[in-house]
């Protein structure tokens, strides 16, 4: 029996599984970055920065790229999920910020991710919307904040409304759920501000009543 050919061997799996175990450590260095990329970028639109938005999620998708370069060497670690999370927080930062630039929906081709991921960052892009109407109340932009629900409602409802998509990709129901809950308070947020300006500009609209009949007895 030849010990010498078997160490050989063992020697090879275990140098590969060496380089695998530092490209995966590599990746996951790389992926937090883009999660955090891509959370600076939604903070930024938020802001109004979408400039500077854009910039931050260019400097994401660099790092993706350099991601894809090294799972040509490794392509298992794609289907691990090493990167899932990355990839989500990467979509929702994308169609966030088209969303509020355009007014139009970022196809999953056009930022490279899968299209179950895109879908789970989606999901999560009505939680940032119900942030922008919120920011919108306060800035007393009813309209805007009408604007964020009824997108709100169309994605939910469209996500809902595809029974297969449900089944298939793990967490979207979840997902969908807390969206929900989130769309029905937002939504009593918004009604709550419509009926207080309406309040408002009926109270407004007496006292200016008041005052001309005053002025008319002076």
């Amino acid at each position: 029996m030849d010990i010498a050919q078997l160490k050989e061997i063992l020697n090879s799996i275990r140098d590969d599984c060496l380089k695998k175990d530092e490209v995966r450590q590599e990746i996951q260095t790389i992926a937090r970055k883009v999660t955090r990329l891509s959370k600076q970028a939604i903070f930024l639109a938020h802001k109004g920065m979408t400039n500077e938005a854009e910039y931050f999620l260019k400097e994401a998708n660099l790092n993706l790229n350099r991601i894809r370069e090294l799972l040509t060497g490794y392509p298992d670690l794609l289907y691990g999920g090493l990167i899932d999370p990355a990839l989500e927080e990467y979509s929702e930062a994308q169609i966030f910020l088209k969303i509020i630039r355009d007014g139009s929906f970022i196809q999953p081709k056009e930022i490279g991710v899968p299209g179950e991921l895109y879908i789970l960052g989606l999901a999560d892009v009505i939680g940032e919307l119900r942030r922008r109407s919120l920011d919108s109340i306060r800035r007393g932009d009813i309209k805007e904040a009408e604007k964020c629900l009824d997108i709100m409602e169309t994605i939910y409802s469209e996500l809902i409304g595809c029974d297969d998509l449900m089944v298939l990709i793990s967490g979207l129901r979840r997902k969908c759920d807390v969206a929900r809950r989130i769309i029905e308070v937002t939504r009593g947020d918004v009604t709550v501000e419509v009926r207080r300006m309406a309040l408002n500009s009926t109270m407004k609209e007496f006292q200016k009543f008041l005052e001309r009949m005053m002025n008319r007895e002076g």
